[in-house]
């Protein structure tokens, strides 16, 4: 009877934490579409100046949560991840409804600044799972919840361009924070905390030396985080361009419609094959599944740059989709088997931050190579990227002895 009890506790975690990573993740990028039109109804400036301040705008929540995010981790680790949760739902919501009310450039950069000190939602809902997943079955039950994280990043901008076509912009910020709210409430009143601790892992704790001295001595650990920050920039390399790729494959009609079409492909196909990778990584290893994932990715990401139709670019965006959404899971699951319980919040946070700086850097180097050669190269240095990644993947399995970090303790 326990025993069905703690799986329906379980059960009933992951769903609520499904949704809320689904928000917080939506939240988080939803601005795109509309950042640079709202900074204009602040006053009159010039394009260069509301291009300069968008990208100071968006990128600053992103570096931010890089430096914050292993912190909320060892907080999660050592008082609990329910209280953080609440902290940095309802902070990310506060933050996000005061954005409505916004009437300068200085203000809104100072509020995004603040949601990413409080955006260690992510790493910690990711901990909080994992504590209560037995490793045997990780990579599924990772791999439904990062489903709700990567599908609420890529529509996140086509939510909040239809809101703000729809509501306005203020009223944008206002229903969105109100999602947040409602589903950190969910959190309040619906999550369980329970950890899976084995009699050692109960008294011991790991100073943040001792977490990065296990961290730079796995080798393979180590890659995978660099993997995280590699996955990132090669996905969000071509995000902020795809607006201006889709018009010059369609012309000029209906064009956020259909970027937010190419968006949502990807988007689409992260839902329908995330889970079944992590179920394919519990089988048979994860380090081999990222291997394949790495391969397939790099190999949908060239048809895209040889497009000469939007349905040629849909239809390879969605089997990109299909190969990005699986990476994530795996490799959430990789540290979960790899890592004590009592401090996985803080490897998970350091992971996060790799993938945090991943998306600040991945626009900025997409931006450059648009910026000198067009935006089909884009495509070819993101493949660039992800063959990069298996390699360095491949020479990690190759060379590594070392006992995983339970061993060690």
């Amino acid at each position: 009877m326990k025993k069905v009890l703690k799986i329906n506790v379980q059960k009933r975690n992951l769903i609520i934490m499904w949704f809320a990573n689904f928000l917080v993740a939506a939240s988080a990028t939803m601005i795109m579409p509309f950042l640079s039109l709202y900074i204009e109804t602040f006053g009159h400036y010039d394009h260069e100046y509301i291009q300069r301040w968008s990208g100071f705008v968006f990128g600053i929540t992103f570096l931010t949560a890089f430096l914050v995010s292993p912190i909320w981790g060892r907080f999660g680790d050592r008082f609990g991840y329910k209280p953080i949760l609440l902290i940095t739902g309802f902070g990310i919501a506060a933050s996000i409804f005061l954005m409505g009310f916004m009437h300068s450039v200085i203000g809104l950069f100072i509020l995004r600044l603040f949601m990413g000190v409080v955006t260690g939602f992510i790493p910690t809902s990711l901990a909080l799972i994992s504590s209560q997943t037995p490793k045997e079955i990780a990579g599924k039950t990772l791999g439904t919840l990062v489903m709700g994280n990567v599908s609420g990043g890529l529509f996140g901008p086509l939510i909040g361009g239809m809101m703000a076509d729809t509501f306005g912009f203020e009223y944008t910020f206002f229903i969105t924070s109100a999602a947040i709210s409602i589903a950190t409430t969910g959190v309040l009143f619906g999550i369980v905390e329970s950890k899976l601790l084995s009699k050692k892992e109960k008294t011991k704790t790991f100073s943040r030396k001792d977490v990065l001295k296990q961290i730079f001595s796995h080798r393979l650990l180590m890659t995978v985080m660099v993997l995280s920050f590699l996955i990132q920039v090669a996905n969000f390399s071509i995000q902020p361009l795809l607006a201006l790729y889709v018009n010059q494959l369609n012309g000029s009609t209906n064009i956020a419609f259909l970027a937010g079409l190419a968006f949502s492909a990807t988007g689409f196909g992260n839902l329908l094959a995330t889970r079944q990778w992590g179920k394919l990584g519990d089988k048979v290893g994860y380090e081999k599944v990222l291997l394949i994932l790495l391969v397939l990715a790099a190999v949908f990401v060239i048809p895209q740059a040889l497009a000469q139709k939007l349905w040629e670019l849909v239809f390879f965006r969605f089997l990109f989709g299909t190969a990005i959404g699986g990476m994530i899971p795996c490799i959430t699951a990789y540290i979960r088997s790899e890592a004590p319980v009592s401090m996985q919040g803080e490897v998970m946070g350091y992971n996060q931050s790799f993938r945090f700086l991943g998306n600040v850097i991945g626009p900025a180097i997409g931006g450059v190579v648009s910026g000198y050669v067009g935006i089909s190269p884009v495509f070819y240095v993101t493949c660039s990227l992800f063959l990069f990644a298996f390699g360095l993947l491949w020479w990690s399995i190759r060379r590594e002895h070392h006992p995983s970090l339970k061993e060690n303790y």
